[in-house]
């Protein structure tokens, strides 16, 4: 008798591990709710957002002084900054002055080999980040969301 027990017990086991694996393996197996077509109409034509119109403002001969290998070395960018365009057109020239001013004090801290060595888009984001910071400091609303740079000669 204690045999037929154990035997049924470890029968009862089997069948919960089991039952467990199917249950466990039908959760993680089973196929994704079926989707409403207005649902997917609807976030389709979320995604498919209307194309942006921008204003760009140049900011040109941004002239950089830098010494390397006992030497100046001269950096010249042309730098376009880029806003959503708006109702009204947005006006850069107040903001001209402190753009070049940040640009020029941040990149004249800079090696000569490092400022070389940059790839465009790293240079790119590290004046926005520069310039959004300035902004910030002096208490005043940058009107871009994006610095380009459209031309960089090395002396």
């Amino acid at each position: 008798m204690n045999a037929a027990r154990i035997l049924i017990v470890v029968t009862l086991i089997n069948l919960l591990i089991v039952a467990g694996g199917v249950g466990a393996a039908w959760w993680l197996l089973k196929p994704a709710a079926p989707v409403d077509p207005a649902q997917a109409l609807a976030a389709a034509e979320e995604e498919e957002a209307e194309p942006v119109a921008y204003e760009f403002f140049p900011v040109d001969k941004v002239i950089v002084s830098l010494r390397g290998e006992g030497r100046e070395r001269y950096f010249v960018l042309d730098l376009m900054l880029q806003a959503e365009k708006g109702e009204e057109p947005i006006d850069f020239a107040p903001v001209e002055p402190l753009v070049r001013n940040s640009v020029v004090a941040y990149l004249s801290g800079l090696p000569f080999e490092e400022l070389r060595g940059l790839q465009i888009a790293e240079l790119q984001t590290r004046l926005e980040d520069v310039l959004v910071a300035d902004f910030a400091r002096q208490k005043a609303v940058a009107p871009f969301q994006s610095v380009l740079v459209n031309k960089l000669i090395v002396q």
